[in-house]
Order: C-alpha cells, then sequence, then structure tokens
C-alpha cells in the first residue's frame, strides 16, 4: 500500500508511504476511466457490448454484461464505479476510443497533461497487464 498526503499552499509532503514505488493503480484506474466516459462521452448515449467482455478473468469483479446487450452509458459507469465491473471499463473504453488499447493512450495522455508524470495505463480496468 502506498499513500500521501500534501499541502498544496506550501508544496510540502505531509505523509509519505511508499509514494515513489511501483503499484498497481487497481480501482483508482476504474475513476479515471469514468472521468474519461464523462469528459468525452455522452451518457445518454446506448452502447453495444461487444465479445471483449468475455475476455476478462472469470474471478474479476463484473456486472455480467452479455455480447449484444444495449446499455447506456450512464449505467455503464453506475456498474464500473459501484460494482466495480470490469466489464463496464471495457465497453466504456470500446465506446470512448474504440479499443482499450486507444482508451488506455487517451489515460495516459489525460494523466500526463495533468502532471502524473509517473502514473502509466495499461488498461480500462485495472487489472494487472504482464506486458
Amino acid at each position: 500500500m502506498s499513500a500521501g498526503v500534501f499541502n498544496l499552499a506550501t508544496n510540502t509532503v505531509t505523509y509519505a508511504q511508499n509514494i515513489y514505488d511501483k503499484m498497481y493503480p487497481a480501482s483508482t484506474t476504474k475513476i479515471m476511466t469514468a472521468y474519461l466516459a464523462i469528459k468525452y462521452g455522452n451518457l445518454d448515449e446506448y452502447v453495444t457490448i461487444s465479445e471483449n467482455v468475455l475476455n476478462l478473468d472469470p474471478d474479476s469483479s463484473v456486472c455480467n454484461l452479455k455480447p449484444g446487450d444495449i446499455i447506456s452509458l450512464r449505467d455503464l459507469v453506475y456498474g464500473l464505479l459501484i460494482k466495480s465491473g470490469n466489464d463496464a471499463a471495457v465497453a466504456i473504453a470500446e465506446h470512448i476510443s474504440g479499443s482499450e488499447e486507444a482508451f488506455a493512450a487517451l489515460m495516459n495522455e489525460e494523466v500526463a497533461a495533468m502532471g502524473a508524470s509517473c502514473t502509466h495505463f495499461m488498461n480500462a480496468h485495472g487489472l494487472p497487464d504482464e506486458t
């Protein structure tokens, strides 16, 4: 685990635990996915779920989306954040950017613009990526 508390007024670190260690972003990734869904998507649009939702580890947290399901982007964001649905993350990524790979590139552009110079996303859900 890592954590940090920063005083932006004085540019000081008031608490730090493992802040420079490489960590999997896990569910923090889902927050970025939701942010980009809201920023670049229309929450009232409907998304058709692709076969790619079946490519997740069967033990991962999902909303049980099935290929061919049609669901609003708003409900996908709810499933992403409330249920921690990795399948919702895949559907959002494909809807916003056409593929998870393209969405991860967008995520990395966005965090770089925010100043998070040591953050790198490989997918929309935060599960470990061994590549």
